[in-house]
């Protein structure tokens, strides 16, 4: 097998292991492959080993690796910050954007959104450790913008996203994954319908399943370092 193919198995084998270890089925959490900084053939080659999902960061580096695999099923995901000026392109070209953090960003995405696609999928993003330097909404601010975005037409609101402060230790790892699950639950309370925690990364992704993880997105484990 090639790298990126042997990485990848690595990674599902993994992903099998947690989800085991936590009573949950592996067929519940998707693996999402962060690509950002890696060329179309690497794509390819993931492609060939059975991934069907990447995600990117910037807007025209994923647009040139959708035009580039043009001819392949992919499904995009976009999970960077998102530009009032790049609402277009993003609701024209991807899938599933997971990092919607203010309300215009939504209304925007969803008037731009094509008639002719389906449904954007989004996810609203949480800065859950309260880091300065992260993007999203704070915990209490969650209620109002989900209910605001789950209204609009053309995006259907499918949960929450987070990239938590990194933590060496597992069970410190848990806790702010645990903390975005709950407040999912919390806004499902409230009559949301919201299925979806986009957390885990290659250093954590196994503490994010065992809070309920329904995506984990995996640049580094699949694809090396970026340099």
């Amino acid at each position: 097998m090639t790298t990126i193919a042997s990485n990848l198995q690595a990674v599902r084998d993994a992903m099998m292991a947690a989800a085991a270890k936590a009573g949950r089925r592996a067929e519940d959490i998707r693996l999402l492959a962060v690509s950002k900084n890696f060329a179309s053939d690497a794509l390819r080659e993931a492609f060939r080993a059975g991934q069907t999902c990447f995600a990117e960061s910037y807007v025209q580096e994923g647009l040139d690796k959708i035009a580039a695999l043009h001819d392949l099923p992919v499904e995009w995901h976009y999970i960077g910050p998102v530009q009032s000026n790049k609402t277009r392109a993003i609701a024209s070209n991807f899938a599933w954007v997971h990092s919607v953090d203010r309300l215009k960003i939504a209304e925007r995405l969803s008037e731009q959104r094509p008639a002719n696609l389906p449904a954007l999928q989004v996810c609203l993003q949480v800065n859950i450790s309260g880091e300065a330097s992260k993007g999203g909404i704070s915990p209490a601010e969650a209620s109002d913008l989900a209910h605001a975005v789950a209204k609009l037409p053309r995006l259907q609101l499918r949960g929450l996203m987070a990239i938590p402060a990194p933590g060496d230790d597992f069970a410190v790892q848990r806790m702010p994954f645990a903390q975005l699950r709950e407040l999912r639950d919390q806004l499902n309370q409230q009559g949301l319908r919201l299925d979806t925690l986009s957390m885990g990364m290659s250093h954590d992704f196994a503490a994010a399943i065992a809070e309920g993880a329904t995506i984990v997105r995996i640049g580094t484990a699949i694809f090396g370092g970026r340099g």
